[in-house]
């Protein structure tokens, strides 16, 4: 007998509906197509002992089974429920009347309790697309699952609890997430906040120049200086997530299985933080059957690469075409995916190899060809693409000593928020640029026009301080967000020498 059970393949962040087509006939032998990998060959020895331990059993017959379409690489231990069912269903164990209207996924233990699976997000997204009425997952995904309207999600802890829906007609409990109600109520709770830091006031005006303007930042400076700490604080101060965002996001962590248990959308704007040892592959995405890399999974949130130049240089080279074209696109012979990755990227370095620069009191001092050889590590492209460079100097004792707390990340985020605001009016009509960094070279000029003293300041500035041709867009763009977090409408001397102080690695004496 022929029995039809559906499930899904994710590619990229997306998903695929697989049909599971079981046949049970005369004869001997288990034969599983459909181009399945190890994990779902294996599934016969897992589904074999979850029904023997739950009353039911793999018949002794010739069970044919075929994925399809039979073309497409199936991975991963998520069928196992998939097929169990297609198995008891096709041999006549249980009565099935409405099994196509279902979809059905999860991972089976020997005692037939279900474990979560991946991707369970985008899963969700076509069936409904496809008119499924329902989807059958495991409880601890269900939360994730339920995010998508219009679809009726079942969230269950054992195989029994599924054949005896089917089979016995009882009902399953629905899972139901009200997703704004959700979404809201997590949204102003930062982790961390920039009222924990002491001092560096002129760091967080940095920082939050950054954010309201969505600049790559680079954070120069000794050992415990705070770089990871302001780092770290950055998500607390970035607009809140949109809906749309958080979906986004919350698609990508999916993929990866990164979504807590019984967690349902991310509320947070992701912070990502690889050690320096990642290779490409870990940082862009890929893989033989590709994944998201750590830059998606930072999307419309925070990478942070602490201690850049120890990153092999190989590494860092794959981060141009993304920080470009904010999405990464990984190619096979068979397919190609494309994985979104806008994001902002916050980088942190020591001036030398020893950890201090220029300090006639520091316990470990390079010579400046071991200085020029340690910042040469970091390419003139990438440092391109990197708005804004400040030095970040030690906190004194009196201001670590200070009882008095900082201006907290809630206060600076409005003001954040407010300048984004005046961008994305100014921005309605264009599709890619969102905000000031994304701006090309004929936006600049159009939304950075200077008055002839302003021009004159960064003439003048340019030429004293050997400034680089690049840094010249990079303060301007710096400038205009400035202006935008005054509310002020044209850029002033004042945006312009606030800018200036924001290119410390375009500085004769730093890179040659």
């Amino acid at each position: 007998m022929l029995k039809k059970v559906f499930g899904s393949a994710v590619f990229g962040v997306e998903a695929t509906t697989i049909t599971v087509e079981v046949n049970v006939d005369s004869g001997i032998g288990y034969h599983l197509v459909g181009l399945p990998d190890n994990a779902i060959k294996e599934s016969n020895y897992r589904i074999a002992a979850a029904l023997q331990n739950n009353g039911y059993k793999i018949p002794g017959k010739k069970i044919t089974i075929n994925m399809a379409p039979a073309d497409l690489r199936k991975e991963g231990s998520a069928y196992d429920l998939t097929l169990a069912i297609g198995i008891l269903a096709a041999s006549n164990q249980i009565k099935v009347e409405n099994l196509e209207r279902y979809l059905i996924m999860g991972e089976l233990s020997l005692d037939g309790s279900l474990q979560p699976i991946k991707g369970a997000l985008p899963i969700a997204v076509k069936a409904r697309e496809e008119g499924f009425e329902g989807f059958i997952l495991p409880n601890q995904n269900a939360k994730e699952a339920a995010i998508v309207n219009d679809l009726k999600v079942f969230g269950v802890d054992n195989i029994k609890q599924v054949i005896n829906f089917f089979d016995k007609d009882e009902t399953l409990e629905q899972t139901i997430i009200n997703t704004r109600e959700e979404f809201y109520k997590n949204l102003e709770f930062p982790e961390h906040d920039f009222a924990d830091v002491k001092g560096q006031e002129g760091i967080k005006r940095c920082m939050e120049i950054a954010a309201a303007g969505g600049h790559n930042i680079i954070l120069i400076g000794p050992p415990g200086a705070g770089k990871t700490m302001l780092a770290k604080r950055l998500p607390s101060i970035l607009p809140p997530m949109t809906l749309h965002e958080a979906l986004e996001t919350t698609k990508i962590h999916s993929v990866v299985g990164r979504i807590k248990e019984h967690t349902g959308l991310m509320a947070q704007r992701p912070f990502r933080s690889p050690h320096h040892t990642i290779s490409d592959v870990a940082l862009v995405g890929g893989g033989a059957f590709p994944q998201p890399g750590e830059i998606s999974l930072s999307h419309n949130g925070v990478l942070f690469l602490d201690e850049l130049p120890e990153f092999k240089r190989g590494v860092l080279e794959v981060l141009r075409q993304p920080l470009e074209d904010r999405e990464v696109t990984i190619s096979r012979a068979k397919f190609t995916v494309t994985y979104p990755s806008s994001f902002m990227l916050v980088a942190s370095m020591n001036p030398s190899p020893g950890g201090y620069f220029n300090d006639p009191n520091a316990p470990v001092t390079s010579s400046p060809a071991e200085m020029q050889r340690y910042l040469s590590k970091i390419s003139g492209p990438l440092l391109d693409r990197i708005d804004i460079h400040i030095e970040v100097t030690p906190v004194p004792f009196e201001k670590l000593s200070d009882e008095r707390k900082g201006e907290n990340s809630v206060a600076i985020r409005k003001r954040v928020t407010k300048a984004r605001e005046i961008q994305t009016v100014r921005f309605k009509e264009s599709d890619k640029v969102h905000y000031n960094a994304q701006m090309s070279t004929k936006q600049i000029r159009n939304y950075c026009i200077l008055d002839e003293a302003s021009k004159q300041l960064l003439k003048t500035a340019m030429e004293r301080l050997n400034l680089s041709a690049r840094a010249y867009d990079r303060i301007l763009k710096v400038a205009r967000t400035i202006a935008d977090l005054e509310g002020a409408e044209n850029i002033n001397g004042a945006h312009i020498s606030e800018a200036i102080q924001y290119r410390s690695l375009d500085r004769e004496g730093w890179l040659g």
